[in-house]
């Protein structure tokens, strides 16, 4: 750890941006379809220094129902974008962001294109590929054909890069 690295690990966090981080970033989420409390309760866990926490400690930090946090964690384990884990020793559950989460997410993603695609194909007969709106759906098959091809070169690029030193 350089000098900096250091320093920067030692100075206390600011809770207040920490938690106007929390809500733009779950804001964010929940634009992209998220539900909003598991937005909130994801952008809470990415946010922690451990990267988890209890659901105790999620419903006292996010000021939010012990029902809340079940039914949050609940679309968040099932989704598989955190893990529900238990410390040795320990009574409580912890939910814990998984260390390739986006890897998880993204490669489920590229699995669910093959049902959009096949969907995509068959609107395209169904509608007749030379009215406007069989074209649109036309275009809408090559596009997530091209995303369905292109997904895992550019996880594995990223996954090389990563590993890069």
């Amino acid at each position: 750890m350089s000098a900096a690295e250091f320093a920067e690990a030692e100075r206390p966090r600011d809770e207040e941006a920490v938690a106007r981080f929390v809500e733009r970033f779950a804001l964010l989420m929940t634009e992209g379809g998220m539900p909003r409390m598991a937005a909130r309760v994801f952008a809470l866990i990415m946010a922690s220094e451990q990267g988890a926490h209890t659901a105790a400690e999620i419903a006292q930090r996010l000021e939010i129902s012990p029902a809340a946090v079940s039914g949050a964690v609940r679309f968040l384990t099932e989704t598989r974008l955190v893990i529900r884990d238990r410390e040795p020793g320990q009574r409580r559950d912890v939910f814990r962001v998984g260390e390739e989460f986006w890897y998880d997410t993204l490669s489920r993603k590229n699995r669910a294109l093959d049902d959009l695609l096949a969907a995509a194909t068959e609107g395209t007969v169904a509608l007749g590929p030379d009215t406007p709106a069989g074209r649109r759906m036309a275009v809408t098959g090559e596009f997530l054909a091209y995303m369905r091809e292109q997904l895992p070169n550019l996880i594995t690029r990223w996954q090389t890069e990563r590993a890069a030193p």
